[in-house]
């Protein structure tokens, strides 16, 4: 019984599962049917409005293609008004800008430009769409009218403010070069600022569209007029001022002094440091001005003229400087060195021109001998050759004829220098033996004190003396001289002067009948040599190529000095023992008491005319005159005394002593300190 009983429960619950799933697939069956019926409905709708929108697409696309044609069209026309009004405005470009391009760009240069370039515009729309057009003659017209106008601006921008430097500025300008350290370099400002960037604008645009240099010309021509002017106001600043106290003078430039070895310290200006030094005030207004008016002489005259030239070389180097600076703003880049060649050129030929003729006028003093003044050319040369470095940077880029100036006008000077050099040395070589020209005193010659002289005044130019002479030399070494080498050649020059000086005063002594007298113009010309040698530079220049010059000259001195002295031994033989008879005791032999007699009136007579004609004969170092004195004075003294007392007190040969003996020893001594003394 209980089996049936489980079978029986596990029927009736599967038969209970049975129906659940069978309930289950209905629910299903219709959730199916009814997913099939909405998604029916679905496609229906959406089949019908695919089919609205078909019906829609088809009445909307011809309505839009025919808005986007009207819109085409609407801006065709519009593009075709625009083109229209632009041609139109070509047409009235020449109405429109008549009136300013009349008028001219004076004061409205910008407004000016704005036309011309319209005009310029109107003037290729015509030549490219319709050259026949009698517009375009009109606009060709107004453009050449434009630019006449802004070509004539440019000339009278540059004309009405274009204005000589004052000399003051120029200085300034110098100065600031070489002395003014740790501040900046002095600029010009040759133009307004306003009217140099008027300039600079209607240089730019006629080089852009005016197709025309003829501006250039006009530039160069108005700066060259101005540089020119510059450089000649200055020389009559110099000369308003050459005999005038409390000259005006930079105060920028401080006054610097340097002693010097020669009587007159030369004035000259230098502006490169580290080399040969000038002497000289450092502002015109000592240079120039330093004589308070009185009347400049003959060597005052050259003085201003030397320093006056070499101011304007250093100004036209600066000034050039300057202008080229100027230049580069206004002139395009491959035109700018023709132009500032064109615009140095009147200038640069103004100075060239006066240094040749101060070359001439040198040359002139060498054919006549006046060697003292050609040394103004040695001032002139040694600042020359120290500009020449700025002046080569300066005129770097122009034609060679024009960087050719300074070095020519240097090489002459070195030519007509050194030519003068050995003029000057032959000169003292074939100087005259005239006995109208000896001193009656055999004092030192004229020819000694103007050739040590010379040599002095050429201590202040030592380099370029040394340059000058070894630029003629024809030798390799001389190609390429050291400053060494150059010393050497003064050195040797000085030499021969001093030798040809030598043989030439031996000559010249020749012309005194007294032997003694042309001793003591030896003595005398050679001690000033070698005092004016030892006083200076010279000595040691000397010494370069000459052993102990100064021993060799003392040697001269001394020889003369014992020349001179046997002019004495006439006198003292009389009073020698030579050729006295030995005395047998006191009583005396009346041939000996003659001969003593004879011998103190020799000596008497030989003394007072010795010391007559010495008496005025000089030696004007007074050392050197003490010690001949003093030589002298022992010999004779000592010589007479000992002949004194042997034959005047010793031995009775006359009754009247006082006849022949007439002075005593230290009267002897008297008379020789007053030899060369006619004071006395």
């Amino acid at each position: 019984m209980i089996p049936n009983e489980e079978t029986s429960g596990r029927k009736k619950e599967i038969e209970g599962k049975l129906k659940q799933e069978e309930e289950m697939l209905t629910f299903i069956k219709e959730s199916l049917d009814k997913s099939d019926q909405l998604t029916n409905n679905m496609v229906s709708i959406l089949s019908s409005f695919e089919s609205r929108l078909m019906k829609l697409e088809n009445s909307i696309i011809p309505v839009h293609k025919q808005t986007e044609t009207l819109q085409r069209l609407q801006e065709n026309v519009e593009r075709t008004l625009s083109c229209l009004d632009h041609v139109i405005s070509y047409y009235h470009v020449a109405t429109e800008t008549e009136r300013v391009i009349r008028e001219g760009p004076s004061g409205r240069l910008e407004e000016y430009l704005s036309c011309i370039a319209k005009i310029q515009k109107a003037v290729e729309y015509f030549q490219d769409n319709n050259p026949d057009s009698p517009e375009l003659n009109t606009v060709k017209s107004l453009f050449e009218r434009g630019k006449e106008s802004l070509d004539a601006e440019f000339r009278n921008l540059l004309q009405r403010h274009s204005k000589p430097v004052p000399p003051i500025l120029i200085l300034d300008l110098i100065g600031t070069d070489e002395e003014i350290e740790g501040q900046e370099e002095g600029i010009l400002e040759h133009l307004p600022e306003g009217i140099l960037q008027d300039i600079i604008r209607i240089s730019q645009w006629l080089i852009e569209y005016g197709r025309n240099q003829d501006f250039m010309n006009v530039y160069y021509q108005i700066r060259s007029s101005q540089l020119d002017r510059s450089i000649k106001g200055l020389k009559e600043h110099f000369r308003k001022n050459s005999a005038t106290p409390g000259v005006p003078y930079s105060p920028i430039v401080p006054n610097k002094k340097k002693d010097t070895p020669t009587k007159k310290p030369a004035k000259r200006p230098v502006f490169i440091p580290g080399h040969e030094q000038d002497s000289r005030s450092r502002h015109h207004g000592e240079t120039m001005g330093e004589k308070h008016g009185t009347p400049l002489g003959k060597e005052d005259v050259l003085d201003f003229e030397i320093d006056t030239y070499m101011y304007c070389i250093s100004a036209f180097v600066r000034l050039a400087q300057s202008e080229y600076q100027l230049l580069m703003d206004i002139i395009p880049e491959h035109h700018q060195k023709k132009t500032f060649d064109s615009l140095i050129q009147e200038t640069l030929d103004n100075l060239m021109l006066e240094g040749e003729n101060i070359v001439l006028a040198a040359k002139k003093a060498n054919s006549r001998h006046d060697f003292t003044s050609v040394l103004s050319i040695f001032p002139i040369l040694r600042h020359l050759k120290l500009l020449k470095p700025e002046f080569d940077k300066v005129l770097q880029g122009t034609a060679a004829s024009t960087k050719n100036k300074l070095p020519n006008l240097i090489n002459s000077i070195e030519t007509t220098g050194a030519k003068a050099l050995e003029d000057f040395a032959d000169s003292i070589k074939n100087d005259p033996d005239k006995e109208n020209s000896m001193s009656k005193d055999g004092t030192v010659h004229e020819l000694t004190s103007n050739a040590i002289l010379f040599l002095q005044q050429l201590l202040e130019f030592q380099e370029t003396a040394g340059a000058m002479l070894a630029s003629q030399e024809s030798s390799s070494t001389a190609s390429s001289y050291s400053t060494e080498f150059s010393r050497r050649l003064l050195s040797t020059y000085i030499c021969k002067v001093l030798g040809n000086l030598q043989l030439k005063l031996l000559s010249k002594s020749k012309m005194y009948e007294d032997l003694a007298l042309g001793a003591i113009f030896l003595h005398n010309n050679y001690n000033y040599i070698l005092k004016s040698l030892e006083k200076s530079e010279l000595m040691q220049l000397v010494s370069v190529t000459q052993k102990n010059p100064d021993s060799l000259y003392q040697e001269h001195i001394e020889q003369q000095i014992q020349t001179y002295q046997r002019s004495w031994l006439k006198v003292i033989d009389y009073v020698s023992d030579k050729n006295m008879p030995a005395l047998q005791g006191a009583k005396l032999k009346d041939k000996e008491r003659q001969i003593i007699k004879e011998r103190f009136k020799g000596f008497n007579e030989g003394l007072e005319e010795i010391c007559k004609i010495q008496k005025s004969w000089a030696i004007p170092d007074k050392r050197q005159r003490e010690r001949i004195r003093q030589a002298q004075k022992t010999i004779v003294q000592e010589v007479y005394g000992a002949f004194l007392h042997k034959y005047g007190t010793g031995v009775s040969f006359t009754k009247n002593p006082d006849k022949y003996i007439k002075y005593s020893v230290e009267h002897v001594g008297d008379m020789i300190e007053r030899l060369f003394d006619t004071s006395a």
